[in-house]
């Protein structure tokens, strides 16, 4: 059976932190990025995070869309989508206009959605 993470290809990934290290700074990419390692500090892109099931995410995240299975802990800003997997775990922020949140994904967050288009009102006398 096929995971729904798997449909990117890893020729898609550009650059990836794995399992056991560990990255203290700013991350700024244009393109696929998987992270199942340790990151603390801030996360900047218009392109795709990945971050897997080992993963230990402490940040400001600014991305177009954020795939989650590991533990996070911060700001989410995405600008197309959050995707939230099980086994994920969420303290903090999120604003984004679409969130799929897993069945066993553990959230405690504060969530903002703006983007719904908003249909006009006709008013009739």
């Amino acid at each position: 059976m096929m995971r729904k993470d798997q449909a990117i290809d890893k020729g898609d990934i550009k650059a990836f932190l794995g399992p056991g290290s560990q990255f203290e700074g700013k991350l700024l990419f244009d393109e696929i990025v998987r992270l199942d390692g340790r990151f603390s500090g801030e996360i900047v892109s218009k392109d795709t995070l990945i971050v897997g099931q080992e993963a230990e995410i402490e940040a400001e995240v600014t991305v177009g869309t954020l795939i989650l299975s590991g533990r996070f802990k911060g700001n989410i800003k995405a600008g197309c989508k959050v995707d939230l997997r099980a086994p994920a775990r969420v303290e903090g922020n999120i604003e984004t206009p679409v969130l799929v949140v897993e069945e066993g994904v553990i959230l405690n967050s504060t969530l903002h959605m703006d983007g719904a288009k908003k249909v006009p009102v006709n008013k009739t006398s």
